[in-house]
Parts: C-alpha cells; sequence; structure tokens
C-alpha cells in the first residue's frame, strides 16, 4: 500500500522562504501535486507536476513556488519564496495514478489517490 510523508513545514515572516518535500513508496507516480487548506476553507491546488515534467500552478502562487522532483529518490518538492500570511495552511502532497493530461482538471482534489497526512506552513507578518 502507497506511503506519502510530508515534511519541511514551518513559521516564518512575510517574504521568507520554505522547502517541502513528500517521500513517497509504493504508489504509482503519474501526476504529483500540492494541495492546501486554511481553516474554514476548502482544500485548493496549489501546483502539479506531470511524469514528463511538465507543471501548472495556481495564480496565487505563480512565480513564486516551484514544483519538482527527484524521481531517483522518489521524492517531491515545492520551493515557495515572498510568503504571504496568506499562505498560511497545511500542505498536502497528493499522487494520482494517471498523467496530469489524461484529467480535465488536475488541480482538483478530486483526482488524486493517494494523500499525505500534511504539514503546516505558518507565514506571520
Amino acid at each position: 500500500q502507497g506511503q506519502i510523508a510530508e515534511a519541511g513545514g514551518d513559521s516564518v515572516q512575510t517574504g521568507g522562504s520554505l522547502r517541502l518535500s513528500c517521500a513517497s513508496s509504493g504508489v504509482r507516480r503519474n501526476c504529483m501535486a500540492w494541495f492546501r487548506q486554511s481553516p474554514g476553507k476548502e482544500r485548493e491546488g496549489v501546483a502539479i507536476i506531470d511524469s514528463d515534467l511538465g507543471t501548472n500552478y495556481a495564480d496565487s502562487v505563480k512565480g513564486r513556488f516551484t514544483i519538482s522532483k527527484d524521481n531517483a529518490k522518489n521524492t517531491l518538492f515545492l520551493q515557495m519564496t515572498s510568503l504571504k500570511p496568506e499562505d498560511t495552511a497545511m500542505y498536502y502532497c497528493a499522487v494520482a495514478r494517471r498523467p496530469c493530461d489524461f484529467y480535465t482538471r488536475a488541480m482538483s482534489e478530486t483526482v488524486y489517490n493517494y494523500w499525505g497526512q500534511g504539514t503546516q506552513v505558518t507565514v506571520s507578518s
């Protein structure tokens, strides 16, 4: 059974940077994504990366966040820079069974079959 574990969440000040990582094992890695959820809000897609390394980002993080992966180490990353208080959330790693372009809406959480427990990011002003 697949296992996914995120790490790297922390508390930082506005303008700071963090790098999240996600180790996955036992899952067939195709479309992979980072989601986030703040208290009282729905979980939203932040960034996705396909098996061919194609990427897509939510408008709110474009130019500030970078998704990448190391296939040899089965690890997904999210480099976050110029952090804002509105980036405060629990961040989740997710893996789908098919490539991203198989899905009409690859940024939708319904696409993903495997989820980690999340890592908390808090940005203070």
